[in-house]
């Protein structure tokens, strides 16, 4: 995902986003573990996507913007 992606997404949708990348990552890597990925680099491409993420979240606080955290049920 590139940046000028993640720039057009809302607040509520990098957060979501984030949530469901990091999961996907913890499940790449524990797979990995078990037994070697055919591509291992897609490791270090949900990572970039994560730091991206956490990036433009980040800007967005600086510049006051509020953060609201979707509830989980």
């Amino acid at each position: 995902m590139e940046q000028k992606v993640v720039r057009e997404l809302t607040t509520g949708e990098i957060v979501e986003r984030l949530d469901e990348e990091k999961r996907q990552l913890s499940k790449l890597k524990l797979n990995h573990a078990v037994s070697p990925l055919e591509n291992p680099n897609k490791i270090t491409a949900y990572r970039k996507t994560i730091a991206r993420l956490e990036t433009e979240l980040h800007r967005r606080v600086l510049s006051g913007e509020k953060i609201v955290k979707p509830v989980k049920h």
